[in-house]
């Protein structure tokens, strides 16, 4: 059974940095890619950057030079991380993982802005900002 489980939200002032976590077990697929999505109320759902399992990485032009994702795999675990910088008060949502097994649906989702249901979600978790 797959389990995405986010942590890291935070209140940040805004010029900060956070690090948010998402802990993904019971991954059955080899190829596969995951993801950070981002929404505010009444908003819809939108990546800002992707990772598949060869490690090629995408970001949306809203947090390119900002935010880095990476992944590490340790035992049953895989951890997908995004650390965020220079955090802007647009930054302020609540942030989800994603994981998928259509290898290039996450990196159309950051390309294209458009919302791409993916296979498997985790609960979010909340940043917000403080000027």
């Amino acid at each position: 059974q797959v389990q995405l489980a986010e942590s890291g939200g935070d209140s940040v002032q805004v010029g900060g940095s956070l690090r948010l976590s998402c802990a993904l077990t019971g991954n059955p697929w080899l190829s596969y890619c995951m993801a950070w999505f981002r929404q505010i109320p009444g908003k819809e759902r939108q990546a800002v950057a992707s990772i598949d399992n060869t490690g090629g990485i995408t970001y949306a032009d809203s947090v390119k030079g900002r935010f880095s994702i990476s992944k590490i795999k340790d035992g049953a675990v895989t951890t997908l991380s995004l650390e965020m910088n220079n955090l802007k008060p647009d930054d302020m949502a609540t942030y989800y993982c994603a994981l998928d097994s259509r290898f290039a649906r996450c990196k159309l989702a950051v390309m294209t802005g458009i919302f791409y249901d993916m296979k498997h979600w985790g609960n979010g978790t909340l940043v917000t900002l403080a000027s």
